[in-house]
């Protein structure tokens, strides 16, 4: 007998002719998030993905391998031979260890036989298990088929896995099979979790935050960089650009009526975003806009911002609740961060009452009293990267 973690993938396996792809980059993704267990062989298998332990403790490996993107779940198991007096010790231990873990007092056994030659079929398995679990802890435990507080699994392959623990994961694409895209990240609830998302469909991720300091501080753009981080402990590195729209904003305050000033800042924001994103081969934006919830969010002012660049503009929480980024935020580790009182660009020169309707030709009209491309160099000229990691 030997211990094993199983990984199971969802949505890979209703790939095509690419699944190896995929399969192959997950094996990638499990590699270097677990890179400092050097004792783990890996392997593919009936639409799973083994990894061996080889003497290294196996909580740690569960817990990370549950976060790597494409995971749907993963299970700390016990892998023996077929011959069934193996397999119903496996099951005996496997109870005995989770009546260590907790307090037990009803079971049942599952058992799912995937080498169809095997003498006994799924349900003889699972019975004949139970029977010897039963027998080994007569009066301690009984049997509820129903609602159980412990499920043994035991599944008959070339090997038999025994396990009873599923640990979920996020699901989605193994990072990197999608592209890569540039993340519009402030220090608020939305853009982290929209590029967390974007993330769990295969995107890489570089980020962009503009800030106005000395009007907005350096503890803000702190607070955006912890953001990352916390972002990079999915993503394994994040490249981050900071940079200044103060003089930007500046200009049009002084050239632009008011209620126009968030929704040429945020074109702005936008122009330079595309420029960012060219020069790095991300392609596409991604921001964490969610219909009407601002003033630069109403359908028009979406209309009026994506008309400023031609290429894709990714939006995952367009529909979304508020309360559910907000539960999203807390579950992905970055809402606590978020929520720190520190101003951002956005804040800066806020107007009395922002247009909420704007027309794209009246905004084209004031944006020509702007000089447009030194303002967008000047900007570009001040620009700060950093690589994030976790």
């Amino acid at each position: 007998m030997d211990h094993v973690i199983i990984v199971r993938y969802g949505e890979i396996s209703l790939k095509g002719r690419n699944r190896g792809f995929f399969e192959d980059k997950l094996v990638d993704n499990l590699k270097l998030r677990l890179q400092e267990y050097p004792n783990l062989t890996y392997y593919k298998k009936d639409s799973r993905i083994y990894i061996e332990l080889n003497g290294t403790p196996a909580e740690p490996v569960l817990t990370k391998a549950a976060v790597v993107f494409g995971v749907v779940s993963v299970s700390p198991a016990t892998r023996c031979s077929t011959q069934f007096d193996e397999i119903a010790a496996a099951a005996v231990a496997e109870t005995e260890n989770a009546m260590k873990r907790g307090k037990i007092k009803t079971f049942k056994a599952q058992a799912k036989r995937g080498d169809k030659k095997y003498p006994l079929d799924s349900q003889e398995i699972g019975r004949e298990i139970g029977a010897c679990i039963l027998r080994r802890f007569d009066g301690q435990l009984t049997v509820d088929v129903h609602n159980p507080d412990l499920t043994v699994y035991v599944e008959v392959r070339d090997y038999a896995y025994v396990y009873s623990q599923k640990v979920p994961g996020y699901g989605g694409l193994p990072y990197g099979t999608s592209g890569k895209g540039l993340l519009l990240l402030s220090g608020g609830i939305d853009s982290p979790v929209a590029g967390w998302m974007m993330a769990k469909r295969g995107l890489i991720l570089e980020a962009i935050h503009f800030h106005s300091y000395p009007f907005t501080s350096e503890r803000a753009k702190e607070k955006v960089e912890e953001l990352a981080r916390i972002l990079s402990l999915y993503c394994r590195r994040i490249k981050l650009y900071h940079i200044n729209l103060l003089e930007i904003q500046t200009a049009i305050r002084e050239k632009c009526p008011e209620e126009l000033f968030t929704i040429l800042s945020r074109r702005f924001m936008m122009f330079i975003a595309a420029r960012v994103a060219a020069h790095n081969h991300c392609e596409a934006l991604i921001t964490g806009e969610n219909i009407s919830q601002v003033a630069s969010q109403t359908l028009q002012s979406l209309h009026v911002t994506n008309a400023a660049v031609d290429i894709p503009v990714f939006r995952p929480l367009i529909a979304m609740d508020k309360m559910d980024i907000i539960n999203m935020a807390e579950k992905i580790g970055t809402y606590e961060t978020s929520i720190l009182p520190y101003e951002d660009c956005c804040t800066v020169f806020l107007p009395k009452n922002p247009a909420t309707k704007p027309r794209l030709e009246k905004v084209l009209q004031h944006e020509a009293a702007l000089d447009k491309e030194a303002l967008i160099k000047s900007a570009l000229d001040g620009l700060e990267c950093k690589i994030i990691t976790p």
